[in-house]
């Protein structure tokens, strides 16, 4: 005998290890307004930002940027490395991406048991 419900399965449905059954829902973007308003900036200056690749945006149906949730966080981090260390958009890319790296071998070093020096970035 199965422990799996009885009937269809319903579309974006995901089964985990242990048998859990949980629905994807997608997640609404937010608009460049919304984005702008959340994080302060004005929205050409978040445009530069998409253009220079600093932060991630899609686009919608109608062709409207279209930012992810944690887009006024990143937006946040861009300005504060921007107008704390007096860096310039060329520099900002390469030390975003510096930090993402060490965030990641940061909990490759964790989940491996391994212990690290290093205090964990926040």
């Amino acid at each position: 005998m199965s422990d799996r419900p009885a009937g269809p399965r319903p579309p974006h449905a995901r089964t985990t290890e242990m048998g859990v059954r949980y629905a994807i829902v997608p997640m609404p973007g937010l608009s460049l307004e919304t984005v702008a308003r959340h994080s302060g900036l004005h929205p050409d200056l978040i445009r530069r930002f998409v253009a220079l690749g600093l932060v991630d945006a899609g686009r919608d149906a109608s062709g409207r940027l279209e930012f992810a949730p944690t887009a006024p966080a990143v937006l946040a981090r861009v300005q504060r490395l921007r107008t704390g260390l007096c860096l310039n958009y060329a520099s900002l890319g390469l030390v975003l991406d510096l930090l993402d790296r060490i965030s990641l071998l940061e909990a490759a070093l964790r989940r491996g048991g391994m212990r690290s020096d290093l205090p964990p970035w926040t």
